[in-house]
């Protein structure tokens, strides 16, 4: 039987992209195995093998074989509100679990799985899969080390503090990371009466269990993060950490030959001169909220370059292209400027 390393990526496009190219990493390193992605989709998303995309990447690269899991749904009550919809990301694999399960041990029959990478979101499948298969499991983070030194200290944090972080006024002194102050951590980690608060602290706490971390990021961009985490100084002290493995920065390029004009625009800026927005394929804003965002860029006066879905039309009062300042792209979620 061949070698394989089964990746599960959470739903949303930017977090299966970076799997994808982690797969291409792998395999460069070790073209001896396959890579099987296992894909799971959000409800209201729909996900075909046929995609432009997934065939492209299966015609380029052979080794990597594709594996789509049944669609499951949210229980009908289902709130999507901004912490509702974080949470629904930890929960979906859950609801996949017996999906997952039964995929791998259909897979095991012709593949020998040397180790199962799973995204941060898909915390529920770890126990779950440990305790049925004999499998090495690897987190994988596809943010940089210094959010995970922040999610790695939570446990801790939900020892010592008992109030919500957005009911306090304090500075957060963490290994790793700069001062912040605690009405500006994420909403989803400072609201403890929310359920998605007590996923992220679970998370961390199996991270820690794993065989590996695997961050997109490397070392000259973040080295006190990563050995605040390496000293295990982000997690309890009793607990050791597991090994760290550095791949960054994993980028989608894309087969055109042509330079994008975001691009060349870019090079003509001065060093550290340009503001860069990215709100990824999930990020939800309404047509007036891009336009005041719009607005408030230009009257800023800052240079920028924003990334934003082709489908999001700005006002005709808000320029497109300035000869100098800025640059806004049409891209599609797939696409990279």
């Amino acid at each position: 039987m061949e070698d394989t390393i089964v990746l599960y990526p959470s739903p949303g496009r930017g977090h299966l992209f970076s799997m994808v190219e982690l797969g291409k990493q792998i395999l460069e390193h070790h073209p001896s195995i396959s890579i099987t992605i296992i894909i799971s989709a959000m409800p209201t998303e729909s996900i075909s093998i046929d995609d432009p995309y997934f065939s492209t990447l299966c015609n380029t690269n052979p080794s990597i074989t594709l594996i789509l899991l049944p669609q499951v749904s949210l229980p009908p009550n289902t709130s999507f509100s901004p912490l509702d919809f974080v949470a629904s990301f930890f929960e979906l694999p859950e609801l996949n679990n017996t999906n997952l399960h039964h995929t791998l041990l259909n897979l095991s029959k012709s593949s020998n799985i040397k180790a199962l990478i799973i995204d941060f979101f898909c915390s529920a499948a770890f126990e779950f899969v440990s305790s049925r298969h004999n499998i090495p499991i690897y987190f994988f983070y596809t943010s940089g080390a210094s959010g995970l030194s922040m999610f790695l200290h939570l446990p801790i944090l939900d020892k010592i503090i008992t109030k919500s972080l957005k009911d306090l006024d304090i500075i957060i002194d963490l290994h790793g990371m700069p001062k912040i102050p605690s009405k500006e951590v994420p909403p989803a980690i400072s609201d403890r009466s929310h359920r998605v608060y007590q996923y992220f602290v679970d998370t961390a706490k199996l991270m820690i269990k794993s065989a590996g971390l695997i961050i997109n990021t490397f070392e000259l961009l973040e080295r006190k993060a990563l050995q605040a985490i390496q000293e295990g100084k982000c997690g309890a002290p009793d607990e050791p950490v597991p090994p760290l493995f550095c791949v960054g920065p994993l980028l989608t390029t894309s087969e055109s030959k042509s330079e994008h004009e975001c691009l060349t625009w870019l090079d003509s800026q001065p060093s550290r001169s340009v503001l860069f927005l990215c709100f990824g394929s999930m990020g939800v804003f309404n047509s007036r909220q891009l336009r005041e965002t719009a607005i408030g860029l230009e009257k800023s006066g800052v240079r920028f370059l924003w990334v934003k879905k082709s489908r999001f039309k700005l006002s005709s009062n808000v320029p497109n292209k300035g000869p100098d300042e800025t640059r806004i792209c049409d891209v599609a979620s797939h696409s990279v400027c």
